[in-house]
Parts: C-alpha cells; sequence; structure tokens
C-alpha cells in the first residue's frame, strides 16, 4: 500500500530507474534515501490500528514477568498455563553466565537475576537444573539476596523469604504531610508516588504468606541471612537518613492505632481516587501491582470491582509471543507512538489530508486530557490539556507528549481546523504553564527537584524525581517555535537553559532517551526551530562532536553504560534509532551535503530489512537512567523514517 496526493495510496512517486541506474552507476545516497524512504513508509502505514493509533511492543526486563508471577502467587490466582508460559519467556532471557540483564547485552543485575530466579522454582525448576544452580552460584557470588534491592527484598518479605524487621520502613502517615513539608508524596515523580503509597500500607500491615519453598540457595550464609551493616557518619546525608529509618522501625512498634488505621485509609482512599478507568493506575504495570496488594490487604476481596478492574488491567499488559511465551510490559505507548508515527510519515511526504494521518489526528485529539490531575498540586490555576503517554492515563499527563502530539496535528490537513486549533491552544497553554522556576521542562510535574527522596533507603530501585531534562525541554521548544512562539519569554528562558546545559565536548544530556545522541537529537532541532543559526557555536559543537563519534560503517550508537561511565559515551553498535537522532540534530544544522549525513544516510539505506523495517534488538529508551532500560519497537521505524524524510524532502522547519 502506497500513498499519493490524491489521498489513495502511495507515500512517494513510483520508483523508476535514474540516468545513474540505467547506465549501471552507483545509486546516489538520495536514490538510496527515497527507495528506503517508500519501503519504511509502506510498513509503517500497514502497522496503523483501524481506530487510528500505532503502538509497539516495548521491552523492558524479567523482573516485570517475575512480579506478575508472584503477585498471582500472593494472591491465590496462578494458574499452570500463565505460570509456564512466563517461565518459557523468563528462561530464554538467560544468559550463557546464568544471569539476567537489564538491557540487550547489559551484564548481569544482581536483583534482576533472583526475581527472575524464584519465578522459575514458581514453575518447578530445581535448584540443581544446571540453568538455576549457575544462577544461585553467580546471586552468592554478588552477596546474596542481602544485596538486592529494597523491592526485591520486599517481594521475598510477602512470603517470608526476608525479614521485614530487615526492610527500610516507611509509614503510612506519609499521606499527610502537606506539599510544602520535605518529603511529601508531591516531591516524588509521578511513578514513584504512585509506588510508594501504596507501598506504605504493604510497609504497615507487612504480611507473609507461607512460602512455597525455601531460598537457603541465595544466601552467602543461610544462618546469618542479613550481615550487619557499618553506618555512615552522623555528618553525612547517607548517615542522616539511615538513622531516621531506625526512627522510623521504632515509630512502627509504637504507632497510635487509630492514627495508622486513618492513615491507610486515606492512602487508600487516595489509590482508589487515581484508579483509571480501565482499572490500571497511571498506565504503568508497578503501581497496578503494588496498589491492587495494598487494597487486599486492607480488606478489599478479589472481587470487588476496584480489585476485579485492575487485575483485569494487568492482564491488557501480556504480549503473547507465537512460541507460546508471555511477555508483561511495563507500559504502553499509543499516544507517544502515534504522534511520532504521524510526524515520521508527514515528513517522509505522505500527503497531510491522507485518510490515515487523518484517522491518526482524530485519534489524538479524543485522548487528549481536559480534566486536573495530579500535575495540578503543584498548578492549581492551570487549566487542563495535555495529554499522555498510554491509552489510559488522565491522572498524569506528561510535556513531552504533549509537545509531540501539537507538533504532529500540525502535520495534519484535518477537515475540522477549529476542532485541531482549540486542541493545540490548550496544549500549548498547559505545556507553557508547566515551565519550571528554571526555565526548562520535566516530564510530568513543575520543579520536582528535591534532593531528599533519592537518599531514603527505600528507594534504591532508580530515579524517583522528575527533574527537568533537555530532552523534554528541547521538544517544548521546537513545538513552540512551530507555533510561532520562539520569541516569547518562556520559549527563549528554555533556550537559555538549554545553551547552559550544553556539555563541554557539545552534547546534551538524554534523560529518556539514550543518552547522549538522543538528548543532542532533540535539542539541536529545537534550537534551529527557534531561529539560532547553524553558525551559532552551540550548533557547531554539536555537528563536530556528531561527526566525531560517528561508527565506522556510518552509523551511530550508544550503550546505556553510558549513563554510569563516561567511557561509553556515544559509544555502542550503530543502531537505526540512534542513527536516526544523529541526523535529525545533522540534518538541523544544515549539514545535509556533509560527508557524514550522507554514510549515515547510506547506512540506514543498507541496514534497512526487505520488509522496509530495521532490526534492532539494543535498548535505546529508559525509565530511569542505567536502572530500568526500554527497547521500543517503532523507535527502529519512526525516527529512521523522519530522518530520511528530512534529508529527502528537507529538515521540517521551513514553516516554524
Amino acid at each position: 500500500m502506497t500513498a499519493t496526493t490524491d489521498g489513495s495510496t502511495g507515500a512517494v512517486p513510483p520508483h523508476a530507474p535514474s540516468a545513474k541506474e540505467s547506465t549501471g552507476e552507483a545509486p546516489t545516497a538520495l536514490d538510496a534515501a527515497r527507495r528506503a524512504t517508500a519501503l519504511a513508509t509502506d510498513f509503517l502505514l500497514s502497522r496503523q490500528d483501524a481506530q487510528g493509533w500505532w503502538k509497539g511492543d516495548l521491552d523492558t526486563n524479567v523482573t516485570m514477568d517475575a512480579e506478575d508471577l508472584l503477585l498471582r502467587q500472593f494472591l491465590g490466582i496462578r494458574d499452570e498455563h500463565t505460570t509456564q508460559a512466563a517461565a518459557l519467556f523468563i528462561r530464554g532471557e538467560q544468559r550463557d553466565d546464568g544471569t539476567w540483564a537489564t538491557f540487550y547485552r547489559g551484564p548481569g543485575e544482581l536483583s534482576t537475576t533472583i526475581e527472575a530466579y524464584v519465578a522459575l522454582r514458581l514453575a518447578g525448576d530445581a535448584p540443581d537444573d544446571p540453568h538455576m544452580a549457575k544462577a544461585s552460584e553467580w546471586i552468592r557470588a554478588q552477596g546474596g539476596i542481602a544485596r538486592s534491592r529494597v523491592f526485591t527484598r520486599i517481594w521475598l518479605a510477602l512470603f517470608g523469604w526476608w525479614k521485614w524487621d530487615d526492610l527500610p520502613e516507611l509509614p503510612p502517615e506519609l499521606i499527610y504531610f502537606p506539599k510544602w513539608f520535605p518529603l511529601n508524596i508531591y516531591d516524588f515523580g509521578c511513578w514513584a508516588r504512585q509506588t510508594i503509597v501504596p507501598l506504605t500500607i504493604v510497609s504497615a500491615k507487612r504480611p507473609v504468606r507461607p512460602a512455597p519453598f525455601p531460598l537457603d540457595e541465595l544466601h552467602t550464609d543461610p544462618a546469618v541471612p542479613r550481615p550487619p551493616e557499618p553506618l555512615a557518619p552522623v555528618a553525612s546525608w547517607d548517615g542522616v537518613f539511615q538513622r531516621l529509618d531506625k526512627a522510623l522501625h521504632a515509630y512502627h512498634k509504637v504507632a497510635v492505632p487509630g492514627l495508622r488505621r486513618a492513615a491507610m485509609r486515606s492512602a487508600a482512599r487516595w489509590i482508589v481516587e487515581r484508579q483509571e478507568n480501565d482499572g490500571c493506575w497511571g498506565g504503568i504495570q508497578p503501581p497496578a501491582v503494588y496498589s491492587v496488594i495494598a487494597l487486599h490487604l486492607l480488606g478489599y476481596d478479589l472481587e470487588h470491582p476496584v480489585l476485579r478492574a485492575g487485575l483485569e488491567s494487568l492482564d491488557r499488559f501480556a504480549v503473547w509471543r507465537e512460541d507460546g511465551a508471555r511477555m508483561i510490559e511495563a507500559c504502553q505507548s499509543p499516544v507517544w507512538d502515534t504522534c511520532l508515527a504521524t510526524v515520521a510519515l508527514a515528513d517522509a511526504g505522505v500527503p497531510a489530508d491522507h485518510p490515515q494521518l487523518v484517522r491518526a489526528a482524530d485519534w489524538m485529539l479524543a485522548e487528549q486530557i481536559v480534566r486536573p490531575g495530579d500535575w495540578s498540586v503543584r498548578r492549581p490555576q492551570l487549566p487542563p490539556g495535555g495529554w499522555a503517554f498510554e491509552f489510559h492515563n488522565d491522572n498524569y499527563p506528561d510535556i513531552d507528549d504533549t509537545a509531540e502530539v501539537v507538533l504532529a496535528l500540525r502535520r495534519v490537513a484535518h477537515p475540522d481546523r477549529k476542532r485541531v486549533d482549540a486542541a493545540i491552544a490548550r496544549g500549548v497553554r498547559w505545556n507553557v504553564g508547566m515551565q519550571s522556576r528554571n526555565g526548562a521542562w520535566g516530564a510530568f510535574d513543575v520543579d520536582n527537584t528535591s534532593a531528599f527522596p533519592n537518599r531514603l533507603p527505600f528507594c534504591d530501585f532508580g530515579e524517583v524525581i522528575d527533574p527537568p531534562s533537555a530532552d523534554v525541554t528541547g521538544h517544548v521548544v521546537e513545538m513552540l517555535a512551530y507555533e510561532g512562539r520562539a520569541h516569547e519569554p518562556a520559549a527563549r528562558r528554555g533556550i537559555e537553559w538549554l545553551l547552559a546545559e550544553q556539555e563541554p565536548n557539545g552534547a546534551w544530556f538524554g534523560r529518556w532517551g539514550v543518552n547522549y545522541l538522543y538528548g543532542t537529537g532533540s535539542v539541536v532541532p529545537a534550537l534551529t526551530a527557534a531561529g539560532l543559526p547553524a553558525s551559532h557555536p552551540a550548533i557547531r559543537r554539536a555537528v563536530d562532536w556528531l561527526e566525531s563519534v560517528q561508527n565506522d560503517d556510518g552509523g551511530w550508537g550508544e550503550d546505556l553504560r553510558s549513563y554510569i561511565d563516561s567511557a561509553w559515551v556515544a559509544r555502542g553498535e550503530s543502531t537505526a534509532s540512534q542513527t536516526g537522532w544523529a541526523l535529525l540534530a545533522l540534518l538541523a544544522a544544515g549539514e545535509r551535503e556533509s560527508k557524514s549525513v550522507q554514510r549515515g544516510v547510506a547506512w540506514l539505506a543498507e541496514t534497512q530489512l526487505a520488509d522496509g523495517t530495521w532490526d534492532e534488538p539494543y535498548f535505546t529508551g529508559t525509565g530511569f537512567p542505567w536502572d530500568f532500560s526500554i527497547n521500543y519497537h517503532l523507535y527502529r521505524q519512526v525516527f529512521p523514517l523522519t530522518a530520511l524524510g528530512r534529508y529527502v524532502h528537507g529538515t521540517g522547519h521551513e514553516g516554524a
């Protein structure tokens, strides 16, 4: 299927051999880019849902699958079919050294390996099976369960495999802290607060369901499962929070029963009020899991409408593979995928009034959120108007999706212009209103920058705050430029912040994509769209850096280890999505005819598969940098296509 200018099929005219091809000469980069663009366009158009959205699978790691089984075991609803399907997937992800990693070709990770091991024990795998023995040996060599993260030990405590007394304490009375008080729940990022509030109930209740088997083989010394840990100096922040945790443990023993019960009821109301229409919480799996457990502990039976809807929503995170394996997605990304796909197709030459683009616009328009959510705690006077990431997540629209949806809607010639303009006006107003004090934008909240939450012993599972980032700020600035508002104060403050955040090497840090390639690929197009000339020193430094880190094969790649080790910055196997990001920056900087761009375009054309896709097993997205990594299956399609389309047709900024 191809889209023609009359709205039927064909993104670009059918390819006729060029003079060079007819005479046997090698095709130019432009010839190759046109063919690759046409193939990629046809594939992407074919993947649209009848309702108008796109959604690729979202790979994370096997803790999602392990915790799903542990939840079912805890609730008494685990069945053999689901268990064996999950076990098939988990076994398939084990590495040769017996471990499980959190991203493709990453190092073995202790907590992930422990949870995968326990899940396979639930599925019937014996401790002396070769793959299990190899895993337990590695776990013991890393210090055993005692060295795993708090969340892993919480799961083990639910079955008596770990003592609740040996876990950090977080009391439900936290729900009463006012928003101006340190460590109130709104000091946490939205994903963290949705998880922590139900876990305060679990921590207070300290349930233990009988373990179906012991886990002595996962301790370095089963007689002393928790080796003593030295206290940090009292004058250090770590020392302060260690002693605070000891005080909270003491409080647990003397908590006023009436106050504690009232706090748990208040936390339960907070949880229920934030359940989405589809039964989930925040559109992501972890808060849904912990919310179900917390409410069940407070007496909600499994047939209660809240719990029944919650459990049904968890089933929708399951992806069943052709081999019978069952993978759990941490969340689903239809709004994000749809706006990126719309931009890619439009920039690739699909007519703006093409029926599939109009259908995508209709679906996005219907997804706009027009009621207040948790963001309004910090912005009570700001009218709603944002978009979320998922199918159902009205409480937590995000700045990034809203900016990209606006950019996508502007690419479509929708028949109801007034409706589109009104939706865009609401979205732009909401985005501008969510600007933080420093002039930049975070993903979900305003000024979510408290240093305290990350220091809590409880919070060792990844980033728990939502400070402004260069990639999100870049997307907002680019959107404002397209809306003709690049010279307004909000955009100028954002630009000033971006210029100040540029790294000495010329790159920008990528919070939600890996890593400096994503940050740079997000910021350079924004700055040039906002009017910075290609000759600007910041743009030239970015170009020089991108050219200096291009791989020998012509592509670009960056391993997730760049988040913890600077030696990995912009180092890694070439990937289609990261090559797309680098090309988007170079094209925006006016480098279309440069050798680097020609080589990057050639790499995309040469590595494209016959069906118009690219193979990309590497993880190029993040939930938490380093701690939680994501492989968005549609990234390998939309970003190369956007880059190729802009190479063939222009940068996409001509109308800015």
